[in-house]
């Protein structure tokens, strides 16, 4: 049992302590510590920035198991789906944008990837400094065969919460997103 169904906590410790909103998880112990040391605090954010950023490590660490099976990490795959969703030739630049990674990171995927054989670089006809990444055809296989069996094991990650719950989660996860993404300038100190 999990501390999510009033189990023991993560790593057999004693359950977590129900928060505010009644989750029994490892943020409600951090919050709970933090209204012992601070008890006139509002550990709202905690609740839900610190339960975002844990999902977010935890999804990370999860085995990806069909991408690992065809031999390629979730960073791999999010290049190859890029280039694959997008349909066109995109420059390590424009992958940048779209896989939300570091120039230095693309640039040794690209290399893995071209090495693999697939996806393939052509030079800019007009200026040298741009390159072209397009996949190969053995690189669009891959994601098309790929890809069906991905989201179904996503599918079963997610399949704790019902099919209202994926939805309204998906749904203020989106406007979350969409608000930082149009601020975070503004909210940078």
């Amino acid at each position: 049992m999990t501390a999510a169904n009033g189990g023991t906590a993560p790593g057999g410790g004693a359950p977590a302590e129900k928060t505010v909103t009644g989750a029994r998880d490892t943020v409600a112990g951090v919050v709970r510590q933090w209204q012992a040391v601070h008890p006139g605090l509002d550990t709202g954010p905690i609740e839900i920035i610190g339960r975002i950023n844990r999902c977010a490590a935890l999804l990370q660490q999860a085995e990806d198991a069909p991408l690992r099976r065809v031999g390629l990490t979730r960073p791999e795959f999010d290049l190859l789906g890029a280039l694959r969703r997008t349909g066109h030739e995109l420059t390590p630049s424009e992958l940048v944008r779209e896989t939300f990674s570091s120039g230095a990171a693309v640039t040794k995927r690209l290399k893995q990837l071209t090495e693999r054989g697939l996806v393939e670089r052509r030079g800019d006809t007009r200026d040298r400094r741009v390159a072209h990444v397009r996949l190969t055809d053995a690189g669009r296989d891959l994601v098309d065969g790929v890809l069906p069996e991905q989201l179904a094991y996503e599918r079963a990650v997610l399949s704790g919460l019902n099919p209202t719950g994926q939805q309204e989660l998906g749904g203020l996860l989106g406007e979350l997103l969409g608000r930082l993404e149009g601020r975070l300038g503004a909210l940078r100190v």
